[in-house]
């Protein structure tokens, strides 16, 4: 995809998204496209036809037969982000709830509802109450520009639905659109009022707890600076309470929220893009990161991190490897076998990490809904993927939240410095100099049906001993050695360990290319040349 040439500068007015127009889309456009599931929940565009009132709605109403054929005596968490649509599907979704008499719970004074935040609420409610199990619904499309709407639901578990559920939700939500008249809806301020809707704070017990999986009293005694960019995002207002109670020198350097993210960088792609993961996107914290010790961002909905250290922005899987590299060996009450979770298209350095610390690996098909179970049970002491979501266990080693959390990951960082006296992006670079250094990119192309469905339908053995950027394919595989889950697509590692994956969006229409060159850039650049052609035959 093309670099546009305003990527990392502010977003012009014609990028800006008209709020009226897209409201207005929302509540009047008849659904063209149906709810579909990818690998976090449903997500679209008002405009597009793909996420309107409609589409909330049903999803909710499945939702509501899910539990309640399920036997879910608990109350649904129903969280929101700060993305323009977002207010308007919570409206929608609590509309449905409080006419089932869904028992619903909101933050209080509304506050916004990051997604770590609703999966530990979902687990506290569970331990406190385990026999009226809580679930959760969750209005964000996660770091989509701001045009886009999603909805996702998160089980009892606390984590991203798996499979199963989603097919059966997305299969249910699908009749209700085919059939809107059965949806049964209250105007919002009776749901407000409804006697199955309470308020209770989303902030308080988590800004608490949070002292369990960090340690915030060593980053404390540290005397860090630190500054957080939450680009606009729900855990905005969150950053300075956890300073106040945790002690942090910790500054918001923007505390603005917008839901047309005026503020925002221009990604790589031209697009306004909450990513940060993304140097563009996160320009304006590289250019004010300069007078603290760390900083570091999140997406709309907080699952992500972005992490500024030593004055750049460092790559996922690096600060991935660095953060197990320190996990490992320094969390003793963690269970010995605890094993560290990755996606199987992350950097194959944390495979070394692993192995070097002793510890085993389990590779999932990308999303973080393949950690969840492992997570709950403490069977995994870290699950990570490579687009910059991660979580982990408490200090004592059970379960935090099963969904990624934004904020661990992002105080991580402080405690490691704390603790070691050296960056994130120093312990990365000794790791490199023990390990040996890779090469890893992503490329995001538009793909075809035709394309997908040659993807779909080449076999990995036909791929052995086939040649690529001047070395033999060793293996080739279309599910995962952790979990044996088919991953959407496949992955082909040469002789040498260079590896290139690919894999269709569950959410966009993009074809995803990762690779990774353990003998220099210049073989990456010929695995990401030579992919496509071997593949896909283009």
């Amino acid at each position: 995809m093309p670099l546009d040439p305003l990527r990392g500068k502010p977003a012009p007015p014609d990028r800006i998204v008209n709020l009226a127009v897209l409201e207005a889309d929302y509540y009047t456009l008849p659904p063209s496209a149906p709810v579909a599931f990818g690998t976090s929940g449903h997500r679209g565009g008002a405009s597009r036809g793909s996420f309107n009132e409609l589409h909330v709605a049903a999803i909710a109403s499945a939702c509501a037969d899910w539990r309640r054929d399920h036997g879910h005596g608990g109350p649904m968490f129903l969280g929101w982000d700060t993305h323009a649509l977002s207010e308007a599907a919570w409206r929608t979704a609590l509309e449905v709830l409080a006419a089932r008499e869904v028992p619903t719970v909101i933050p209080s004074g509304r506050e916004y509802s990051p997604t770590p935040v609703v999966s530990f609420m979902i687990l506290a409610h569970n331990r406190a109450n385990p026999g009226k199990l809580a679930d959760g619904l969750i209005i964000t499309p996660s770091h989509n520009p701001p045009d886009d709407g999603g909805i996702k639901y998160n089980p009892p578990n606390g984590g991203p639905a798996d499979t199963d559920v989603t097919g059966w939700v997305e299969r249910r939500a699908n009749e209700y659109l085919a059939d809107p008249s059965k949806i049964r809806r209250v105007p919002f301020e009776k749901a407000l009022k409804a006697s199955c809707v309470s308020e209770t704070s989303f902030m308080a017990p988590f800004v608490e707890a949070l002292g369990e999986v960090v340690d915030l009293p060593r980053v404390k005694a540290s005397g860090l600076r630190l500054a957080a960019d939450p680009l606009g995002g729900s855990g905005v207002h969150f950053w300075g309470p956890i300073a106040e109670r945790w002690g942090l020198d910790l500054t918001v350097v923007n505390p603005r929220v917008d839901p047309t993210f005026s503020f925002m960088t221009l990604d790589a792609d031209g697009a306004v893009r909450m990513d940060c993961s993304s140097p563009y996107a996160m320009a304006n914290l590289l250019d004010s990161a300069g007078g603290y010790d760390l900083a570091f961002g999140n997406d709309p909905d907080f699952d992500r991190h972005g992490i500024v250290s030593g004055g750049g922005l460092m790559n996922p899987n690096h600060y991935l490897a660095a953060a197990i590299s320190y996990l490992t060996s320094h969390r003793d009450r963690w269970p010995a076998d605890a094993m560290i979770g990755k996606t199987l298209v992350s950097s194959s350095i944390i495979d070394r990490v692993v192995a070097g610390a002793g510890k085993r690996l389990c590779e999932t098909p990308v999303g973080f809904k393949w950690f969840v179970d492992g997570l709950f049970t403490g069977k995994l002491g870290f699950g990570g993927e490579e687009s910059a979501g991660a979580s982990f266990l408490r200090l004592d080693g059970t379960v935090w939240t099963t969904d990624k959390c934004g904020f661990c990951m992002a105080l991580l960082s402080a405690e490691m410095s704390a603790v070691t006296g050296r960056r994130p992006h120093e312990i990365y670079r000794g790791l490199a100099e023990r390990y040996g250094e890779t090469h890893y990119e992503r490329v995001d192309t538009p793909v075809s049906p035709e394309a997908k469905a040659r993807l779909a339908a080449t076999s990995p053995e036909s791929l052995v001993g086939r040649e690529l950027a001047g070395r033999h394919v060793s293996s080739a595989l279309d599910r995962a050695p952790g979990n044996g889950a088919a991953m959407g697509g496949l992955k082909v590692t040469l002789d040498d360990g260079s590896w290139f994956a690919m894999r269709p969006s569950g959410t966009e229409p993009k074809m995803k290319l990762y690779a990774e060159s353990l003998s220099g850039p210049e073989t990456l650049k010929a695995i990401l040349e030579g992919a496509g052609p071997m593949v896909l035959g283009e």
